[in-house]
């Protein structure tokens, strides 16, 4: 197989998240400890937006690439310093 029809496989993660019935996250998968449901909800939507996939029952999920997630992860466990 030539370079050029080499397809590249990227690791994904599927992180799931739950919402009350207010719409507010109530609990989301692969959450630093030092963020909220909802904050690692509004981090995620910020940077991997069109990656949210709705789904029925007040559930949804994002399948983000795992090296972006562990980036976006780790500048929520490291906030910069003031």
């Amino acid at each position: 197989m030539s370079e050029s029809n080499e397809v590249k496989v990227e690791n994904e993660v599927t992180v799931h998240v739950r919402f009350a019935p207010d719409g507010s996250v109530s609990e989301i998968g692969a959450r630093p400890a030092d963020a909220t449901p909802q904050g690692w909800f509004n981090a995620l939507s910020a940077n991997c937006a069109n990656s949210f996939r709705a789904l029925t029952g007040g559930r949804g999920i994002f399948v983000v690439a795992s090296d972006k997630l562990s980036a976006l992860q780790s500048t929520l466990s490291n906030p910069p310093q003031s």
